[in-house]
């Protein structure tokens, strides 16, 4: 029987990665509606083209600019397959989106060599290109030909379509595939007890990166999640091949995207786009394991990076105020700003979805959008924009959120200073006075601000001494080391000097931040 801990663990990380993938589906879906009710297909299908090698590099690079994550991206290929695009270029974008946004590239680049992210980059290009391209030729007949659906006349109408359009998506089919990803990554943890994998993917064992595959298919990660999970792999001499697996298929796939690939091409189809996807991403990653590896980083004992695939909870060591306000509490914790807005918006169109489903046994809004309207004589200010034209502004609006983004996610080096200072007081409170739940909350938070803090500091002054950089590393280093301690349960006199000497380092970099910078 299983036990009632495993059982509500799985459904904390259901509910954990639906926040996190809330914003990006709300995305997908507004991308969905911009080329479904504005640009239509036919200049959608120019615009990413299909089944040529050029069209595999048009949609990995549109894939690259727009954020998004795997989940995200189940609205936008459902539109793709109707604009008649074959499979590999489908794919192309549907791995490369939640690959890299604005916000993890740069994220990205503080975690390692700036030269390995960049290669981890262009390796996705190699997989999508061949993968792609042996696909389209091995089945060249993947394109649909279906109805292209009546836009409707240019202004307002046509701007309520989209918003039509994204409300009935998100009652679809889609949200049913949505699930299954979710459902996917949280049935995941059934299998992994807690802790199992920190003292796996070593640089030195043959099968890391055949476990990371294993891992990473069922598994969801948002693009900052993944980057996250490679900086710590990097930083503590993982397997850099096992990294760029987690990267290509714990980021790029879920067994949603699976799922549809089956339902609309055939299992046939299906299980030889995955073997050919494995081939080829386990051929790369065995092969730049030794000429990527960082020789200068000692190798750790374990690493914290894959426990979020894993049980969040022992079994029969019950939290104390119970599992469901257990939840509760680390959902409050965890759930940050963007994640609500966008689960808000999502609510929202459901919400309005629902509505629609229940106004079409009385009146078709369609129907009256549509509708041309009486033709009047025109004023001078009634311009009429081409589709395409309003598209390319909405998908330029989306990128420029993204870049606001990153501004408002990796703050000024002094803003950055304050948080780090109220996240390092909880935690050193809570590794002090033995409340471990807490200070392993916190540390990781600690972690997570150290780096953004170098992030926030090259958008603002487009440079980071080594200086600057080695004082962050200390810092980092001595936080993990402190996780580790509290994590073993040492003794309280231990952890009080660990705690001393990081608030040292703290202190060190805090004055190079402040000082230097000016």
């Amino acid at each position: 029987m299983i036990d009632e801990g495993v059982l509500w663990g799985v459904c904390l990380r259901f509910i954990q990665s639906s926040l996190q993938a809330a914003p990006f589906v709300f995305t997908g879906l507004c991308v969905m509606g911009l080329l479904h009710r504005m640009l239509g297909q036919q200049h959608t299908k120019w615009l990413f083209g299909s089944n040529t090698v050029g069209s595999l590099f048009q949609s990995w690079v549109i894939g690259m600019l727009l954020p998004g994550c795997s989940l995200g991206t189940i609205p936008i290929v459902k539109q793709l397959r109707r604009s008649g695009i074959a499979v590999g270029t489908i794919f192309a974008f549907a791995l490369s989106s939640p690959l890299f946004d604005p916000l993890s590239l740069l994220y990205g680049l503080t975690l390692s060599k700036p030269m390995t992210i960049l290669l981890f980059a262009g390796f996705s290009l190699v997989v999508v290109t061949i993968s792609g391209a042996l696909f389209d030729r091995w089945f060249p007949n993947t394109e649909v030909d279906m109805p292209e659906p009546t836009l409707a006349p240019a202004g307002v109408k046509r701007l309520l379509s989209v918003l039509v359009a994204m409300a009935r998506e998100a009652v679809s089919g889609t949200m049913g595939l949505i699930l299954i990803g979710l459902l996917g990554a949280a049935l995941l943890s059934l299998f992994l007890p807690p802790g199992i994998l920190q003292r796996t993917m070593g640089h030195d064992n043959p099968a890391s990166p055949l476990l990371m595959t294993g891992i990473a298919i069922p598994a969801y990660a948002t693009p900052m999640m993944a980057m996250g999970q490679l900086g710590s792999m990097f930083q503590h001499g993982n397997s850099i091949g096992a990294a760029f697996i987690l990267l290509i298929f714990g980021a790029g796939v879920n067994l949603g995207l699976i799922a549809w690939m089956w339902l609309n091409y055939g299992s046939k189809k299906c299980l030889i786009w995955m073997s050919l996807m494995i081939f080829v991403v386990l051929t790369i990653s065995y092969g730049i394991e030794r000429p990527l590896y960082p020789t200068e980083i000692e190798p750790a004992d374990h690493t914290h990076a894959f426990d979020t695939y894993c049980q969040p909870f022992h079994v029969g060591q019950a939290p104390v105020i119970g599992y469901p306000a257990e939840i509760w509490r680390r959902i409050q914790l965890e759930s940050q700003s963007y994640e609500l807005v966008g689960l808000a918006g999502l609510l929202s169109l459901v919400l309005m979805g629902l509505g629609l489903k229940v106004l079409d046994r009385y009146w078709v809004i369609e129907t009256w959008l549509i509708k041309q309207p009486v033709q009047l004589k025109p004023s001078r200010w009634d311009v009429t924009i081409p589709a395409p034209v309003l598209t390319g502004l909405g998908v330029v609006v989306i990128v420029a959120f993204s870049a606001v983004g990153c501004l408002a996610y990796y703050p000024s080096p002094e803003e950055t200073l304050e948080e780090l200072v109220l996240a390092k007081t909880e935690a050193f409170s809570a590794a002090t006075s033995g409340d471990q739940g807490h200070a392993l909350h916190w540390l990781p938070i600690c972690e997570s601000w150290n780096r953004r803090l170098q992030v926030g500091t090259y958008l603002r002054y487009f440079r980071l001494s080594d200086y600057h950089r080695m004082k962050a590393r200390i810092l980092r280093d001595r936080l993990e080391e402190l996780e580790h301690l509290v994590e073993n349960g040492e003794d309280p006199d231990v952890i009080r000097k660990q705690v001393n000497a990081t608030d040292l380092a703290f202190r060190r970099m805090s004055n190079a931040y402040r000082t230097e910078l000016k």
